[in-house]
């Protein structure tokens, strides 16, 4: 099968708009500097970011609200992720206690940890009620989207 072959200029062809709308989204993302971007309209859903280790970019639809960590689960231990490209950091501010320690019990709802994206502090809680069996980022550290920030046991 070859390649469809696309003309910009032709405006009643839906992929070749799809295309237009995805190569500005790219623009913006570079011409911003913006780790991450998500877009949604009637017509197309995509996520945009920049990974740290290379100089392209990646692009897949966007499965979650960007707001919720997602937990992914292994045996009786579940993985709390990062739900965006970010900063680190395990307490409100560097003078504070971390919001959990190791063998902390959490309750769905608690704060965890903070990831800084795009200058807003953005709070991840748990979702589930558990036990941090390991802090698997350290604070200061960036984080990508859906890399494991805590291992909790499952209670």
């Amino acid at each position: 099968m070859s390649p469809k072959k696309v003309s910009k200029s032709n405006p009643s062809d839906p992929f070749a708009a799809r295309l237009g709308k995805v190569e500005a989204l790219c623009e913006l993302l570079h011409r911003q500097r913006l780790g991450e971007l998500e877009y949604e309209d009637a017509d197309l859903k995509i996520r945009l970011w920049l990974g740290s280790s290379s100089a392209g970019f990646g692009a897949t639809a966007a499965t979650e609200p960007a707001a919720s960590a997602q937990t992914a689960a292994s045996g009786s231990n579940l993985y709390v992720t990062s739900p965006f490209v970010g900063t680190f950091y395990r307490a409100p501010n560097p003078e504070a206690k971390p919001f959990v320690e190791v063998g902390d019990r959490v309750t769905k709802g608690q704060v965890l940890c903070i990831v800084e994206a795009m200058k807003l502090m953005n709070e991840i809680e748990s979702e589930l009620d558990g036990t941090i069996a390991q802090i698997l980022i350290e604070n200061g550290k960036s984080v990508e989207y859906g890399e494991p920030l805590f291992k909790i046991r499952q209670e």
